[in-house]
This record gives structure tokens, sequence and C-alpha cells, in this order.
């Protein structure tokens, strides 16, 4: 085990616990955290060096923020797409032009961002991308087509799409990424989707001449594949033990409801169901640990996602399990000012039961195992 807190990991941990403790605060809007988190300067803490507003931290020390920011109950983040998808492709792919335009504004909690990849024809499998881009006169792009399950775009005030400006390509090729600004009414029109939640995080996006500048193509035209590959490498990270905090936090939640209920906890199958929930949860910690920082394991993010995704899938089931009956049944009277009113058991349920498909199914995650780890023969192409 390559990964361990040093002696100066203490000291950060006691400053963020310190800070975090005297600005969290209940009714907090998302906006307004976010431009509080800058001007603490805690958002872009892995950029390194680079004079764009944000703090420098190692490793260790992005850990501890992570795993401390998740132990606060702070508010969930609406600036995670740009602080730790887009920027670490910015430096990576983009112009100088480029990060000094958009990460101070990142950096300062100013500019949020939706991520515009998915699409109903191209869900998992990426490479179907139909959202095309054609060059205009003055050198600038108009996109048309359509996103799906586009997080936060609701709130979002520029999106990365990744498009087709090659006429007639198929597949990997002729794919560009570019940043959008989305007010641009009569262009792009935002449409929540209400899940069976209640809630509406995501939603479609409509590209109706939509308007990219020049300057904003990243990478070069044609060469969006790699960049996209580039950005869903940095999906899982850092913030996988923030995430597993949280996991944590649920997993005590449905232990004590198990222990409150008498029943549950006497129940030797739910019981085994539980220690295994916990095991489990402390092999993905170490299997963190183990990848954290490394390079090259393209198998990597593809074992994370398996690991986490069925494994919180299984946290809802067990959570209305260990509630019976009593799980069927909301937490206030049904009326017409409070139609779909969920518990946090019954909201995890429900929630769960898209972890093993966005973010790359389960089925798209062992393809990639299978064949870019284990090399195995392709699936052949119908």
């Amino acid at each position: 085990m390559d990964f361990a807190f040093g002696g100066g990991d203490d000291e950060f941990r006691v400053e963020v616990r310190a800070w975090l403790c005297g600005h969290v605060e209940g009714g907090l809007e998302r906006r307004a955290w976010e431009r509080m988190l800058g001007k603490g300067g805690w958002i872009g803490l892995s950029w390194g060096e680079g004079g764009y507003g944000n703090r420098v931290a190692g490793l260790t020390q992005q850990v501890v923020w992570a795993e401390e920011y998740a132990r606060s109950g702070a508010p969930a983040r609406s600036g995670h797409i740009g602080e730790n998808l887009l920027a670490p492709t910015l430096l990576a792919h983009g112009t100088e032009e480029q990060r000094a335009r958009f990460l101070p504004p990142i950096a300062a909690g100013e500019e949020l961002w939706c991520q515009g990849y998915s699409e109903p024809g191209a869900g998992s499998d990426l490479a179907g991308v139909s959202t095309r881009a054609e060059r205009a006169a003055d050198g600038s792009y108009r996109i048309t087509g359509q996103k799906i399950w586009t997080s936060l775009a609701h709130e979002a005030d520029w999106c990365f799409v990744l498009a087709r400006t090659e006429a007639g390509s198929v597949r990997h090729r002729g794919l560009s990424f570019l940043l959008v600004p989305m007010d641009q009414p009569g262009r792009i029109e935002v449409r929540p989707i209400r899940q069976m939640t209640g809630t509406s995080e995501f939603n479609e996006v409509f590209f109706d001449g939509a308007h990219a500048r020049a300057e904003h193509l990243v990478g070069g035209e044609g060469n969006g594949w790699n960049v996209a590959m580039s950005l869903l490498g940095f999906e899982r990270g850092v913030s996988t033990l923030a995430q597993q905090i949280g996991f944590a936090g649920e997993l005590e939640r449905v232990v004590r409801a198990a222990v409150d209920s008498g029943a549950a906890v006497g129940d030797p199958v739910l019981r085994e169901r539980l220690v295994r929930q916990w095991a489990e949860l402390r092999v993905m910690r170490w299997n963190a640990l183990r990848t954290l920082g490394s390079s090259g394991d393209f198998g990597a993010p593809s074992v994370a996602k398996l690991l986490w995704g069925g494994w919180h899938q299984r946290l809802g089931e067990l959570a209305v399990s260990v509630r019976g009956a009593g799980a069927a049944v909301g937490p206030v009277p049904w009326s017409e000012a409070t139609p779909y009113e969920l518990d946090a058991a019954q909201h995890l349920f429900m929630f769960s039961r898209a972890d093993t498909i966005y973010g790359g199914s389960d089925q798209i995650q062992r393809t990639i195992i299978a064949e870019r780890v284990l090399g195995l023969p392709r699936e052949p192409k119908g």
C-alpha cells in the first residue's frame, strides 16, 4: 500500500474541519455555497500551480478535504463537473487562452458546467453520438441535436458538448469537443426529467443552431473522442473516497433502523446482509486507496464503478428490507399538496436503481475490462 497520510495532513485536517464548521449551515443556496468555497480557496485543489485562483494541495490533502467535506454534511456540490471534469481536461488538452478564460471562474465558484455526452441513441455507447456541429462562415460552430440525462443542466452556465463535426463520419471519427454557453434563448432548450424519486436532477437538452466560438474548440477538430475519453478518466479518483464516506453514513442509518426495529436485527439473513455491506465497503475503500494516483490502469475506473454501483443498489434494497411492510408507507399522508413524498430509505431505494446504469452501465464496464484489460476478442458488430 503506497498511500499513507503524513504529519502535515493532520494539520491540514484541523484547518479543513475548522473552516467547514464555521461555514456549513442549513438553507444555503447552492450557487452561494460555490462562491463561498471559491472565496475560501477550496476549489481546484488538484490543479497544481497555475495561478487560476485555486489553492494547491497534495494528493493526501485532497483526500483529507474530500473526506472531511463528506463528514461535515455540507451541501451537494453544483460545481463538481467544472472542477473535477472540465478543468483537468483543459489542463491536459486546452490552450493557455482557454485555461485562462475558464479556470478562474470555476475556481471562484462563479460559473457552473454540465456535460453534453449522452443522447437518446448514444447512452452507454458514446461513439453513437449524432449531434452535429457545422462550421459557419466566421469559423464558429452551429450545433443541432439532443442530449439527455444531463446533470444540473437547468443550473449550468456552460456545457461541454461532444458533437460530430465531420459530415458522414461514424463511430469514434469526426467528433469534436466544444464549450457552449447555455444562455441562448431559442437555440437551447432545457427540459427537466422527473424521476421516480419525484426529483429532477437530470435533463434533456435540445440544441437548435446553438452557437460555439471557434476558440472554444478543445483539442482540435476531429479529436473529440480522445478528449472525451481523457475526461472520463477524471471521473473517478479522490471523489470516490468522499463518496464512500457518504455511503458509510447511509449504511449506519440502515443498521440503526435494523436495531431499532428489533425484528430485523434478529433475522440471521438480514444480519448477514448488513455485515456483508460493511465488509464490502471496507474493500472498496482499500481498492480506491490502492489505485489512487496511479496511471495506465485502464480497468481501474471500470472496476470501481462495478463495485460501488452494485453495492449502493444492494444497500437501497436492504434499507427497505429492514423496515418490512412499513417501508411501503410514505412519511406523510397523501394529499394534493404532497402527492409524492419519500423518506430517506425510500429515496435511497428508488434512486439507487439507476446506479448500475448511469456513468456507463455494468454491461459496458464489463466489456471495457474484457477487451482493454483481459485482451478478450471484441464483440462482433451485427
